[in-house]
């Protein structure tokens, strides 16, 4: 159960910075004006705040973990939202850098 509430807070985390990096784009770059680019700064500061319902305390931790998720996130938020089509390396690396976050958060601690 840990493990899904977890892997639910990352999936929402990287809803709310790729999406809110992808709005400020949208507003500057693609000059869609002060809405869109106000909407990704308030939805940036949302994911600042959910990162921190992480059940693992150690904040170096979640955030390298959560690293991984930003990879392939960002992946698939541009095959949805800009028609992006990923490479074979584009999706062995985000497979790679998923097994990283997975090793990292969910892999067994011991004492030494």
């Amino acid at each position: 159960m840990l493990v899904a509430r977890s892997a639910a807070l990352f999936v929402l985390a990287a809803l709310f910075e790729i999406g809110g990096a992808w709005l400020v784009w949208q507003g500057v770059r693609e000059h869609r004006g002060p809405w869109w680019t106000g909407a990704g700064v308030l939805a940036l500061a949302v994911y600042g705040f959910v990162a921190t319902r992480q059940p693992d305390a150690e904040f170096g931790r979640v955030l390298a973990a959560y690293g991984g998720v930003f990879v392939a996130g960002s992946l698939a938020w541009g095959m949805v939202a800009d028609g992006y089509r990923p490479d074979r390396w584009d999706v062995t690396g985000a497979l790679i850098c998923l097994a990283g976050m997975a090793m990292i958060m969910y892999g067994p601690r011991g004492g030494g």
